[in-house]
């Protein structure tokens, strides 16, 4: 079994957290700015799909959905590549392929006359920038694992999810002010540009060996890691809401533009990071899930209930501290069932039942914002959150069949 991956030299099991964080910087920083490119859309492609371009809501929420059904498609992909030919070689290739999705939005600009190609277009760059996606975290999570041991992979998940959301809560305004001065033009540059900056970051890392020296089915590591998985998915539900729906809601309800609504997202979710990401791997990652997707479910009745923007940011925060522990939670339960070799698969495995759940939420609610109103997206998401408090209680009473080595 390869010891970089089990049991990398220099990253013992009861090594200090602030050697670890350090180790994880460089990684950290390059899934921040990685994902400024997602960020920065969050507020802006919904308004260009519904204002510019003139779509209806079940069209946005296809157009969002899309990079999400891409990144499940791909996960196998990613993962399997990132096992045979090392994490920093997906990386490097997910980083390439979300800046070419920036010159496809660019090209959809000059069918602006042409509503339904500059979709369709549009779409095309949903897709490179989902494979782009599929390959950074899967390669990164695999990466950072593999630097600090399996024993750390709550922490992992921790810090890589803070990186993400914290690009969201900062990407969004940013991408406000950016298409303000520069319409949706300027957005597109900067995805175009803002990945090839993460390159340079990740110059440093120590590359790790290649795992793995065959392909692993993926059917068998997501059947390793599809309770937690289903946990994830219908956690995620809050999170697909707010980011697909809640720049329309905001609309809707005269508040002014959503971008801190994104921003409280953001801060929610990074500071139960850095004040809780040790708990999962502490006392066990479904306890801390049970919490947290109740939490979540609240937050997202709040937004449901609020009739003024404070409590939607109220709402909008209290779910993103639950799902910030959530997805660790439910995913240091997926690593303790995962076949060591093929971890970053597993992690792909484990990250594509998000990918389910995005890709089928958006389109869903969009029908169901068309049919009804658009709040009412958010108490169907809370339902569906509570429901993943029963995963957590099942995996609290069950054994991982395949524990990765702690």
């Amino acid at each position: 079994m390869n010891r970089s991956i089990d049991a990398p030299s220099g990253a013992p099991a009861g090594q200090p957290g602030t050697t670890l964080f350090l180790r994880l910087l460089p990684l950290t920083l390059t899934v921040f700015v990685g994902f400024l490119t997602i960020g920065i859309q969050l507020p802006v492609l919904p308004l260009h799909l519904h204002g510019t371009l003139g779509m209806d809501e079940l069209v946005v929420g296809l157009v969002i959905g899309s990079q999400f059904a891409a990144a499940l498609l791909s996960r196998a992909w990613a993962g399997n590549l990132a096992d045979l030919r090392g994490t920093q070689r997906a990386v490097r290739l997910g980083l390439a392929l979300a800046a070419s999705s920036g010159l496809v939005y660019l090209l959809s600009l000059a069918f602006l006359d042409r509503p339904s190609a500059s979709v369709w277009i549009l779409v095309a760059g949903r897709l490179l920038l989902a494979l782009g996606e599929s390959l950074l975290v899967t390669g990164v999570i695999g990466w950072g694992i593999g630097l600090v041991g399996p024993q750390n992979a709550g922490r992992v998940m921790a810090w890589i999810g803070t990186a993400i959301y914290g690009a969201y809560a900062v990407g969004a305004p940013l991408g406000v002010i950016l298409s303000a001065r520069s319409g949706f033009g300027g957005i597109a540059a900067a995805v175009l540009v803002i990945p090839l900056l993460a390159m340079a970051v990740i110059s440093r890392v120590p590359a790790l060996p290649p795992s793995a020296q065959r392909r692993t089915p993926f059917y068998t590591v997501l059947a390793a890691v599809s309770g937690p998985g289903l946990g994830l998915a219908l956690c995620s539900v809050g999170f697909g809401v707010i980011t697909a729906f809640i720049s329309l809601l905001f609309v809707a309800k005269r508040w002014g533009d959503a971008s801190f609504a994104f921003t409280a997202f953001g801060i929610a979710f990074i500071g139960a990071r850095i004040f809780f990401s040790h708990l999962p791997d502490k006392i066990g990652g479904a306890k801390v899930a049970l919490v947290c997707v109740l939490l979540e479910a609240v937050g997202l009745l709040l937004i449901w209930q609020a009739d003024t923007a404070s409590a939607a940011y109220l709402g909008t925060a209290l779910t993103a501290f639950g799902y910030s522990l959530a997805f660790p939670g439910f995913g240091v339960e997926a690593v303790r069932r995962a076949p060591p070799q093929a971890r970053s698969l597993a992690m792909g495995a484990y990250v594509a039942f998000l990918d389910i759940s995005l890709g089928i939420v958006s389109p869903v609610a969009g029908a169901l914002a068309k049919a009804y109103t658009v709040d009412a997206v958010y108490l169907a998401g809370a339902v569906m959150v509570a429901l993943s408090a029963l995963v957590a209680l099942a995996l609290l009473v069950s054994k991982p069949q395949a524990a990765a080595p702690r």
